[in-house]
């Protein structure tokens, strides 16, 4: 495929401060200010009005991303030293999925796992034969009704059991496949979930067409899945097939022959055969026969999904407004102590009892009926009988070391009660529910605390899967366009979408769409939702954004800069994705020899050589070198690269801060030593004089002139000469 510096899919050509008449600026700035005023061409306080407004703006984003930088930080901590208190979160990053759900090189022994189940459905050979001839194969077909499997199935079957395949990212352009050196001979691609294309139908046709011949100049094949409502599909249906699941007893006899016990009574085979026919999706099947390990009766239990029937249940019972609120405002506020959680339900009552009013509808003090006598409700107690095992008030702290302040809060039984909840309030319930809901929903995306924001983040990704088209209309648009705390809240989302692999390139896509044209509050969310969970799936995509968002007006710029950073911090513990950024930060290095994107480039090194470990104050490539060594010849090539700018001063500062942190490591000289062999091969002689000069000098300084520092200085220069 492409290399680093590479445009990936979707890229477009962003316009500089002088572009010409009809283009559209980078900066996205909108025609208003932001307090929806039209600018004065004759007030004397013009000036002085954008600089307030534009430290305004500054603050709102600093503010978000410290919020950001706060959240990331944790999630890394929960993940890898087990702090973990939230019931259904999602913490860390590079969270392990199916084969192909994030891009990259699939191996042989992990097609070999996806494809232990699967059974060739009614259909395959066509596909077969088609995929043979063509090159090119779309399965069209629905979420869950194995495309993904089919998909390396069907490439295996004509390269090889030995040969891996590579994922490409779900908004690759085809296009960009077509052009030269992205396909390699004798490969296999596959494209999972493919977002489509908006250009027109004439435009794809003659691409695809282009493709297909590359496709077969390398004898090499692509297989695309994609549902039937991807956008421009017109331009693929001579390469599609429509794709179904096996039928379900069929899939269950194959997968269950090595599993069921052969005493196992008729009648109890005929129950469980009878359930299993009830399924749809393969995954389900393949599941029920790899619960027959346990036990026929463990997986007629899970068959009979009692939490299923638990959640239905309670639904089918109509439960009244007073107990059917709080359940409603648990689905986006679980976990949260119990005080919290109850001002979020007076909130949302207060939504739904003034839905359709306003101050209009309010008859005069002297004629409004007189008010009841107030009552003070017992409401604590309704939790044990008000959702019987779906959801209860448990005592538990924020943090699990400080048990002493640990306080009660109300939580599902299971994380996926919650989810079921969900399903069920938008299969059930309508506008009268809803409206209001969303009213309570984004008063919390501006009000709410942060840990408020971040489970009301949790409940809307959970939504998405169900109502995907009105979460994105009526709250991300919205938020993602809105104030500091609505954009955060906004990239949280995305984040806990991308835990779902269905939703993961819907995330993507989302994302994708607020980088170009859609102003810059939206450009900013999207930056934030790249420096996370997305930037952690689709590693080249996010990358890619994130630098062209850099060269854009400096609002933007300013928030890209501090994603690229924020990306590369969240990989602490990933030494191949932190190789993955620096590689990607040294090609373009190497390919912007001068200029304006010299100088911005040099810029976003000098801000991750610089860059501090999250909720910490220790210099990140010190941490990242301690980590793993062998990312000493990258950073040492990023040094040289701002030794020898206008940045240089920034640079040695920097490799101070490093040397110091490395002082009292036990490997400090192995480390030292190989940061500066990396360093050699790029200075020249006069060069090397120059940093023998400066970097002592440097070091004299009270803030790096430490026992031991001197020597680390010389280990380093020796090692580069």
């Amino acid at each position: 495929m492409a290399e680093f510096g590479d445009r990936p899919p979707f890229a477009a050509e962003t316009n500089g401060p002088g572009a010409t008449a009809g283009e559209r600026p980078t900066d996205d700035r909108p025609a208003h200010d932001d307090h929806g005023a039209e600018p004065v061409s004759n007030f004397d306080g013009r000036e002085h009005f954008q600089r307030v407004g534009h430290e305004q703006e500054q603050e709102q984003d600093e503010q978000g991303y410290r919020e950001l930088d706060q959240v990331l930080g944790q999630r890394v901590i929960n993940c890898f030293y087990g702090q973990v208190n939230a019931t259904d979160a999602t913490f860390g990053f590079g969270s392990p999925s199916s084969p192909g759900h994030a891009p990259g090189l699939v191996e042989p022994d992990e097609i070999d796992l996806l494809l232990r189940d699967f059974l060739h459905p009614d259909g395959y050979d066509v596909a077969a034969g088609k995929l043979q001839s063509k090159n090119l194969l779309v399965l069209v077909g629905e979420e869950g009704c194995g495309r993904r499997a089919a998909a390396f199935s069907l490439l295996r079957d004509l390269l090889g059991e030995d040969i891996a395949l590579r994922s490409l990212s779900p908004a690759n352009s085809l296009a960009q496949l077509a052009s030269p050196g992205s396909l390699k001979p004798r490969s296999g691609y596959v494209i999972l979930d493919y977002l489509g294309e908006t250009g027109t139908t004439a435009v794809q046709d003659f691409e695809i067409r282009r493709l297909r011949t590359e496709l077969r100049r390398h004898q090499s094949f692509l297989v695309i899945t994609s549902s039937s409502t991807a956008q421009q599909r017109l331009a693929l249906r001579e390469f599609s097939v429509p794709w179904h699941p096996p039928e379900p007893l069929d899939l269950f006899d194959h997968c269950a022959r090595n599993h069921l016990p052969p005493n196992t009574p008729e009648a109890v085979t005929a129950e469980l055969r009878a359930r299993v026919s009830e399924l749809r999706r393969p995954a389900d099947v393949v599941k029920v026969a790899h619960d027959l390990g346990g036990g026929v009766d463990a997986a007629l239990e899970a068959l009979c999904d009692s939490t299923r029937e638990c959640v239905r249940k309670w639904f089918d019972n109509k439960p009244g407004v007073g107990d059917l609120l709080p359940v409603a405002a648990l689905a986006f506020a679980n976990g949260l102590p119990e005080r919290t959680f109850e001002e979020l339900v007076v909130s949302l009552d207060h939504c739904v009892r003034n839905m359709g009013k306003s101050t209009g509808d309010l008859p005069a003090e002297d004629e409004r009926p007189p008010q009841p006598a107030v009552s003070i409700d017992q409401a604590r107690v309704h939790w044990k009988q008000r959702a019987v095992g779906i959801a209860e008030a448990v005592q538990r702290a924020d943090d699990i070391e400080d048990r002493c302040r640990s306080e009660r809060r109300v939580v599902f039984t299971s994380p996926r009660v919650r989810d079921l909840v969900i399903s069920d309030l938008h299969e059930r319930y309508g506008y009268e529910l809803w409206y209001p809901l969303r009213q309570w929903l984004d008063q919390l995306s501006v009000e709410g605390s942060l840990a408020v924001r971040e489970e009301v983040a949790r409940g809307v990704a959970l939504l998405a899967r169900y109502a995907l088209a009105e979460v994105e209309e009526k709250l991300l648009e919205v938020w993602a366009g809105g104030i500091s705390s609505q954009r955060v809240t906004a990239a949280f989302v995305l984040q806990f979408m991308c835990a779902d692999e269905e939703l993961a390139p819907q995330a993507l896509n989302l994302a994708l769409g607020w980088t170009e044209g859609r102003g810059q509050e939206r450009a900013i969310t999207a930056t934030m939702a790249f420096a996370g969970e997305l930037g952690s799936v689709y590693r080249f995509d996010s990358l890619h954004w994130l630098w062209v968002l850099a060269s854009r007006g400096e609002r933007i710029a300013s928030a890209a800069r501090r994603a690229l950073v924020l990306l590369l911090a969240t990989a602490e513990h990933e030494p191949e994705r932190a190789r993955l950024v620096l590689r990607y930060l040294r090609t373009r290095a190497r390919r912007t020899p001068g200029g304006k994107d010299r100088e911005i480039t040099l810029g976003i090194i000098v801000q991750v050589l610089g860059a501090r470990r999250l909720n910490s104050e220790e210099p990140l490539a010190a941490f990242l070198l301690r980590k793993d060594p062998s990312l000493s010849g990258q950073f040492g090539a990023l040094w040289l690269t701002v030794l020898h700018s206008p940045h240089r001063a920034s640079a040695i500062a920097e490799l101070c801060r490093t040397l110091v942190a490395l002082r009292e490591d036990e490997s400090a000289s192995s480390l030292v030593r190989l940061l500066g062999e990396a360093m050699q091969d790029g200075m020249n002689n006069q060069q090397r004089a120059a940093l023998r000069n400066d970097l002592p000098a440097a070091l004299h300084h009270p803030r790096y002139s430490l026992p031991g520092i001197q020597q680390l200085a010389r280990l380093l220069l020796d090692s580069s000469s």
